[in-house]
């Protein structure tokens, strides 16, 4: 088994790589995580993990909340991800995933996606993952964490942040608080709700490292 990660930002794949797998970088948009996860498929991956941050739909998740979820929502059809990449990442988390096509930018949008969907999160790379495991028969799974929670919006900086790559651009954010210098505390609570995400992916990723049975699993992967 070739498992390839796959997520958004350059931030997570440094995240990811703690694994000692192939990473690829989707730029944090549907278009670059569709054809990251096709080259990554062309390349030879045999399973597929989406990994990084994810937008809260539940008010119930809170920030730092980890997700393994035991069912995805993609293109309006239920999909359940490996069972054995699940136990492999520490086991399924009673939650769903919304894989989603674009962000969830203000809390109405969540609102409305979790009366529609009932996910508890959402994000990006995942509906890439799926379609392409569907389409190619290939086991795959999520290790998410939630970032923005349901009741908070997005500031317009962060949506300006990236660029193609998923590195976060100084000069657009610099740029975007300049013009709306008000969002700066919904700015600052972002960037807390992201560092509790990553020390969850964090603590996740080093007991994977940590598991006899993991290292077993992570050696055959990388094969």
């Amino acid at each position: 088994m070739s498992l390839v990660v796959v997520v958004g930002l350059r931030a997570e794949a440094r995240l990811a790589r703690r694994l000692g797998l192939a990473v690829a970088i989707g730029g944090g948009s549907a278009a670059g995580a569709t054809a990251a996860v096709a080259h990554a498929v062309a390349e030879g991956a045999s399973a597929l993990l989406s990994f990084g941050l994810s937008g809260g739909l539940d008010p119930a998740a809170r920030p730092g909340l980890l997700l393994l979820p035991r069912s995805v929502l993609c293109d309006g059809s239920w999909h359940a991800p490996d069972p054995a990449l699940l136990a492999w990442l520490g086991g399924a988390t009673p939650h769903t995933l919304f894989a989603g096509n674009a962000p969830a930018v203000t809390a109405a949008d969540k609102r409305r996606l979790w009366q529609e969907t009932g996910a508890t999160a959402l994000d990006l790379e995942t509906a890439a993952v799926v379609r392409e495991a569907v389409a190619h028969g290939l086991p795959f799974a999520a290790l998410r964490a939630i970032c923005d929670p349901a009741e908070q919006d997005l500031p317009p900086a962060a949506l300006a942040a990236l660029d193609a790559t998923g590195a976060i651009g100084v000069a657009r954010v610099a740029w975007s608080v300049a013009r709306q210098p008000g969002q700066m505390p919904a700015l600052l609570r972002l960037a807390a709700d992201a560092t509790a995400a990553r020390r969850a992916l964090t603590q996740r990723l080093d007991a994977i490292s940590a598991s006899p049975r993991a290292r077993q699993t992570g050696a055959l992967a990388q094969d």
